[in-house]
């Protein structure tokens, strides 16, 4: 009697859909970028970017709350087009790649505020110091096929931070005030997101 009831039991559980899961996607390194704009000496903007961004996303668009991100920048990697310089970036004035050779970022809550438009709150880290920070996200609003069959997403996101919050200090006045280096830095994310199959 009891196997025939526990047999039931199962049969009627196997007949009850489980709860939808988040899709389980990674960022495509070849098609995303970190990119950052900074002032150099109060007159213009110097750009650059970082050619190794990884990372894995767990998002169910009609759940964006449950969205889980972790990502990962080779620090290393930093390009602003200028050998000298980003040599003195990698420096232990700037990043210190040899002690710190990682930054990253793991999200902790999503907000949505519209169709395709997300506040994420994560904790970044870079040159081992964590700090909240709040991106602004747009996109990540329709999946699509590439020619091979695998399903695509992708979006941008932005923030600023002050790099002294994460050690990030060096700098040199001006003879007529002012800064070599402006210290709050815009980020922006370029992501392409491959399904896992």
């Amino acid at each position: 009697m009891k196997r025939a009831f526990l047999a039931l039991a199962l049969a009627l559980l196997a007949g009850i859909p489980s709860p939808a899961r988040a899709a389980a996607w990674e960022i495509d390194p070849s098609h995303s970028q970190a990119g950052f704009s900074v002032k150099h000496m109060m007159v213009a903007n110097v750009r650059g970017r970082f050619q190794a961004l990884n990372g894995t996303v767990e998002f169910d668009p009609a759940k964006p709350e449950a969205t889980r991100i972790v990502a990962e920048i080779d620090a290393a990697t930093i390009d602003t087009e200028h050998e000298k310089r980003d040599t003195h970036l990698k420096s232990p004035e700037f990043f210190d790649v040899a002690t710190h050779p990682k930054i990253t970022f793991a999200s902790k809550r999503v907000k949505a505020l519209g169709k395709g438009r997300y506040e994420l709150v994560g904790d970044l880290t870079i040159r081992g110091v964590t700090k909240e920070v709040v991106l602004a996200v747009e996109g990540f609003d329709a999946e699509f096929k590439d020619p091979w069959g695998n399903g695509k997403m992708g979006g941008t996101a932005t923030t600023r931070v002050n790099r002294k919050d994460f050690g990030v200090s060096w700098n040199k006045g001006l003879d007529g005030g002012g800064l070599l280096v402006g210290e709050d830095v815009q980020i922006t994310l370029e992501i392409e997101l491959t399904k896992k199959s």
